[in-house]
C-alpha cells in the first residue's frame, strides 16, 4: 500500500526515508548552478556593452580634492620601445582616453609643466601599464594640491570621522540584507559581495549604455538586484533546504557560487574600472571642519534615508514583523501561521535590492570594478558579526563602527592596510563579547 504522504504531498512519519541520497543532492546543486550560469550568460548576450569591448584603450582621470578635475593637461602614450602612440589633452572632467594598437606594455606620461599652479605630481610623471586584449586599462597619477595632510591633527581626525561615517553607512546598506538572510535561513552567504557588484554593473550599463540618468538607473538596478536575489532563493537555496542540506554544505556552495559569478563578471566586463556618467564636478566643498564632495554628501543622505525606511519597515509593517519573528525562531513562526518561505523570499529580494544600492553608492567614489563587492565582503562580515549575527540593527551599528574605525586608523597606520584595522577590531570585540554588540548571549546561529 502506498504511504499517504506519497499521494497527498503531506509529510508523513517516514518522510526522511524517501529523501534523495548524496548523489542526488550533488546533481541538484550542479544543475542549479548551471541554471544560474545560463541565466547570467543570457543576460550578457542581452547586454552587448558589457560582454564585449571596443579594442584596447588606456583611460584615466586627473583631479585633486581641492581643484577638482584638471582640464587641458597633455597626456602621451608610447610603446615599450619608445614609439609614440598618441598625445591627447584631458577634457573638462579631467578625463583622457587613448586607443592603442594592441595588447602589450605602454608608457603613459603627463606634462608636469602644464599642471595648474600649486598642483604637483606625487611620484613619477610616467606610468608603465599592461593592456590586455579587448580591455580598457585605467591608469592613475598621484596629484597633490596641498590639501593632503594639511591642517592640525584634530581637523584631520574630523575629516576622517566624516569619511568613516560615509563608508560605514555604505557598508551597512550592503550588510543589512546579509544579516537578515543569515537570521532567517542560517546561511552564511559568501556570494553576497557579487550581489553588490552586479547591482553596480547593471546601473553602470543602464547609465552609460542606455543614457539613463544615474538616479533612475540606480532604481532599475535595485529592481534587478531584487530579481537576482529571488532567482538565488527560488533556483538554488530553497531546493537545497528542502533536501535537508546542512549549513556547512550550503556555505561551501555559496563560496563556489561566489567564485563562479565573480570570474564570469571579469570575463564579461573586463578588469578595468569605469565611472558613471553625468555626475558633474567631483570637487570637494569646504564645510569648515571637513571637506566633502557632492557625491559623498548624496551617498550619506541616501544611506540614512534608506536605512531609516528599512527600520520603519521592520518595526511597523506586517512583513517586517514576520521577518523578525522568523529570524528569532523559524519553527515557532511557522507554527503561528507565518508563511516562512514567502518571508525568506522577501528577505532575499530586499537583500538583493539593498546590495545593488550599496554597489551603486560604492561606484560613486571608487568607480565600477569587477571585484568591488568581494573587496567589501570581509568588511560586511565584520560589521554583521560585530553588531550581532542575524540582527538588522546589529548590522547597522557594527558596520558604522567598522567604517569609522577603518578610516580613523589611518592616523597611525598606512592607508594601504587600513582594512586590517577593521578586522582587528572584530577580533578584539569577539574576544570580549562573542555574541556581538546587540546579539543575545543565548542566541546561537
Amino acid at each position: 500500500m502506498r504511504h499517504p504522504s506519497a499521494t497527498t504531498g503531506r509529510p508523513g512519519p517516514h518522510r526522511s526515508a524517501i529523501r534523495p541520497g548524496p548523489g542526488g543532492v550533488v546533481r541538484g546543486v550542479l544543475l542549479r548552478l548551471l541554471l544560474l550560469l545560463v541565466a547570467a550568460t543570457g543576460l550578457a548576450l542581452l547586454v552587448p556593452g558589457i560582454a564585449s569591448a571596443e579594442g584596447e584603450t588606456i583611460v584615466g582621470t586627473l583631479q585633486t580634492s581641492r581643484s577638482g578635475p584638471i582640464e587641458g593637461i597633455e597626456v602621451t602614450v608610447a610603446t615599450a620601445d619608445g614609439d609614440e602612440v598618441d598625445s591627447v589633452e584631458t577634457d573638462e572632467e579631467g578625463k583622457f582616453a587613448v586607443e592603442v594598437p594592441g595588447a602589450g606594455q605602454y608608457t603613459v606620461s603627463i606634462d608636469a609643466d602644464s599642471l595648474p599652479e600649486g598642483v604637483v605630481i606625487t611620484g613619477e610623471d610616467s606610468r608603465t601599464v599592461t593592456v590586455d586584449a579587448g580591455r580598457r586599462q585605467p591608469v592613475q597619477f598621484g596629484l597633490n594640491d596641498g590639501s593632503q595632510g594639511s591642517g592640525s591633527g584634530n581637523i584631520q581626525a574630523i575629516q576622517l570621522l566624516v569619511d568613516g561615517l560615509r563608508f560605514g553607512l555604505l557598508i551597512a546598506i550592503s550588510a543589512v540584507g546579509l544579516s537578515l538572510i543569515f537570521g532567517t535561513t542560517g546561511l552564511t552567504n559568501f556570494a553576497h559581495g557579487e550581489l553588490v557588484t552586479i547591482g553596480a554593473l547593471f546601473a553602470w550599463w543602464v547609465n552609460t549604455g542606455l543614457g539613463v540618468p544615474l538616479l533612475p538607473a540606480a532604481i532599475i538596478a535595485m529592481i534587478g538586484g531584487a530579481a537576482f536575489g529571488a532567482l538565488n532563493e527560488l533556483g538554488l537555496w530553497r531546493p537545497l533546504r528542502r533536501r535537508g542540506t546542512g549549513l556547512v554544505a550550503a556555505l561551501v556552495v555559496s563560496i563556489g557560487l561566489s567564485l563562479l559569478l565573480r570570474y564570469l563578471i571579469q570575463i564579461l566586463y573586463g578588469g578595468g574600472s569605469n565611472p558613471y556618467q553625468g555626475l558633474g564636478t567631483s570637487r570637494a566643498v569646504d564645510y569648515g571642519l571637513f571637506r566633502l564632495t557632492n557625491q559623498s554628501l548624496v551617498s550619506i543622505v541616501i544611506s540614512v534615508v534608506v536605512l531609516v525606511l528599512v527600520a520603519v519597515m521592520l518595526q511597523r509593517t506586517k512583513i517586517g514583523k514576520a521577518m523578525r519573528a522568523v529570524a528569532d525562531n523559524r519553527d515557532l513562526a511557522a507554527s503561528s501561521g507565518i508563511n516562512v518561505n514567502r518571508v525568506i523570499l522577501v528577505v532575499w529580494m530586499m537583500g538583493g535590492a539593498l546590495a545593488a544600492l550599496g554597489g551603486v553608492l560604492l561606484g560613486l567614489s571608487d568607480q565600477v570594478r569587477w571585484d568591488m563587492g568581494f573587496q567589501l565582503l570581509l568588511l560586511m562580515f565584520a560589521g554583521v558579526t560585530l553588531g550581532g549575527l542575524g540582527t538588522a540593527y546589529g548590522a547597522l551599528v557594527g558596520s558604522v563602527i567598522v567604517g569609522v574605525f577603518v578610516q580613523m586608523s589611518t592616523l597611525v597606520i598606512p592607508n594601504d592596510v587600513k582594512y586590517v584595522g577593521g578586522l582587528l577590531l572584530l577580533i578584539v570585540i569577539l574576544v570580549i563579547r562573542p555574541q556581538g554588540i546587540l546579539g543575545s548571549r543565548a542566541r546561537i546561529g
